[in-house]
């Protein structure tokens, strides 16, 4: 699949859709290839904006390890994956939206690579900048689990896949909120 393809995933339930459902990649070549690499990047970014400029983001913290931060942010985005993939399963069932467990896994990949993604804003020591470009990955990321919903879960009702979107993204959002609190507190 090109670059092409890919931003097209966004942006219409046709485009892109069908070259994906055809090749349809294994879950633990999936884990391997996109989730592992690109879950490695917010630890990373994180670990450079606690230790290089912390207070541009967190001016009212205590000096930390921002090794232990990431290490924990790691496994908290690997943990979210593998629970985003199983609750897209049972939310689309609840909704009688058929998809099996590769094609929930796919969605959870696709999802959240641009919140993962996202943090590279990190580089950028500004608290507004990177609220931009937070909100902007978040409606990317709705936008690609709606359309991926539409098209792979071979009905076209955008009400169903709206609802499947808001109960994931909500769930989402809770875990790592709580997440995030425990973690820097």
């Amino acid at each position: 699949m090109n670059l092409i393809s890919l931003a097209k995933l966004p942006l219409s339930a046709d485009e892109g859709w069908p070259e994906l459902a055809r090749h349809r990649p294994r879950i633990a070549r999936l884990f391997l290839f996109v989730v592992l690499p690109l879950s490695l990047v917010p630890p990373a970014m994180l670990y450079v904006a606690g230790t290089h400029y912390p207070e541009a983001f967190f001016p009212a913290m205590r000096p930390r390890n921002w090794a232990g931060v990431a290490e924990v942010c790691f496994v908290a985005e690997i943990a979210s994956f593998a629970a985003l993939g199983w609750l897209i399963k049972q939310v689309a069932d609840t909704y009688a939206l058929s998809i099996d467990y590769r094609d929930a896994y796919l969605l959870a990949a696709l999802a959240v690579a641009p919140l993962w993604l996202a943090s590279l804003g990190l580089l950028i020591p500004d608290l507004m900048v990177n609220a931009a470009i937070g909100v902007l990955s978040l409606g990317l990321s709705c936008a690609l689990l709606f359309n991926g919903l539409r098209a792979l879960g071979r009905r076209r009702e955008e009400v169903v896949a709206a609802s499947i979107v808001h109960v994931v993204i909500g769930a989402g959002l809770t875990a790592w909120v709580f997440v995030f609190v425990l973690t820097l507190l």
